[in-house]
């Protein structure tokens, strides 16, 4: 069994009581003081996240454009510099290796970020698919990463580096200056509300993680809320809505997939999205607070139509909400299913996704 890994702020974490416990092989704070008044934060205000375990691979060369659009779904050639766009590493089968979100930050050299437990698999399934011109890193031990989500990340950050960041569009990017330490900031989000990532040389993650909570308006949060604020807004989690058994043809993930040119996968994904009998992703709402959990099956008409596959009180909104694969027969909204938990059984509708629409994560600071 491999050793658990721990981020360079393991022992901010600890001090500071974080609840830690393994998540894609790293030892993560759960929370610090509980899970919705984190949430809740983030929403109203801004908390700073640890995601310093997650991959990073830097690709170069003159035919590493060439080489990103046939690993992954998105358009790779259109990518302008200094923007970057989310997609899929698909296997010849069609299903998902990982998702990933592709940086540009110069005409051939490209930072592809991915998920903390597929990043050896990543690496190597991309590696040994680049042209023998096209050079691969990666960095992750050596880049740290912070994620500063909510409405008032702009006004904490701006004061410490030396761009506006009013400028910065959703999904764009700039290499830049934070109180003198060398960062690339970027605008993605995985909260639903504004905020930027933060790339730094790992030695000084601790540092700048001490120097951003001087703020009194930010506060830590932790993986916990982090899932929570991604699934009201109906984000997808690798292990859950995307894995190697299921199509992602069936997650609604439509803008991702650039059908007009070649990549691994796209024969399989197109028969896929040709078939009408496949299982939808679709958002489920509970009445009351209890919740189920993944990989619980869902009823309608008394038989199993689909299986949960994220599920959670959802603080924003007062009830338990989750996102399941569901039989075309019952995927209409407004449609009523059951959960059944084991113990119970649950009553829940089909509903429109996302669950929270009120995030702030495409408007401008102006607009905030």
């Amino acid at each position: 069994m491999n050793d658990i890994l721990h981020t360079p702020l393991y022992d901010i974490h600890c001090a500071l009581g974080a609840r830690m416990a393994p998540f894609g092989g790293w030892s993560m704070p759960i929370q610090y003081s509980s899970i919705i008044a984190e949430h809740l934060h983030t929403r109203s205000a801004a908390s700073l996240f640890d995601t310093c375990h997650m991959g990073e691979f830097l690709i170069k060369g003159p035919d590493a454009a060439r080489d990103l659009d046939r690993l992954v779904t998105c358009d790779i050639a259109s990518l302008p510099q200094g923007r970057c766009r989310y997609g899929l590493l698909l296997n010849q089968h069609g299903m998902v290796l990982d998702d990933t979100i592709t940086y540009r930050l110069a005409d051939a050299e490209f930072m592809m970020v991915v998920n903390a437990g597929t990043t050896p698999r990543d690496a190597r399934w991309i590696k040994g698919r680049c042209s023998p011109g096209t050079y691969f890193e990666d960095i992750s031990s050596c880049t740290a990463k912070l994620d500063l989500q909510g409405p008032l990340a702009a006004s904490i950050l701006q004061p410490h580096v030396a761009i506006p960041l009013a400028s910065l569009k959703y999904f764009a990017f700039a290499k830049t200056t934070l109180a003198g330490a060398d960062v690339l900031i970027s605008r993605t989000g995985y909260t639903g509300e504004y905020g930027f990532e933060i790339y730094i040389a790992a030695p000084r993650v601790a540092w700048l993680w001490n120097l951003l909570l001087q703020d009194d308006r930010l506060k830590p949060a932790g993986l916990g809320a982090r899932d929570t604020l991604r699934l009201e807004c109906a984000l997808p989690l690798y292990g859950h809505e995307l894995t190697e058994d299921r199509s992602p043809a069936c997650a609604g993930l439509d803008f991702a997939f650039a059908l007009d040119k070649d990549f691994i996968g796209k024969d399989a994904l197109i028969a896929a999205r040709s078939r009408t009998d496949e299982h939808r992703l679709c958002g489920l709402t509970l009445a009351g607070r209890q919740s189920p959990r993944a990989g619980h099956a869902v009823l309608y008409n008394g038989a199993t139509a689909g299986v949960i596959t994220s599920a959670s009180f959802a603080p924003s909104l007062g009830h338990a909400i989750a996102l399941a694969y569901l039989l075309p027969a019952c995927a209409a909204h407004g449609s009523r299913v059951q959960i059944t938990t084991g113990r119970v059984l649950l009553d829940a509708t089909v509903s429109p996704l996302p669950f929270y629409t009120k995030g702030t994560a495409r408007r401008p600071p102006s607009a905030q």
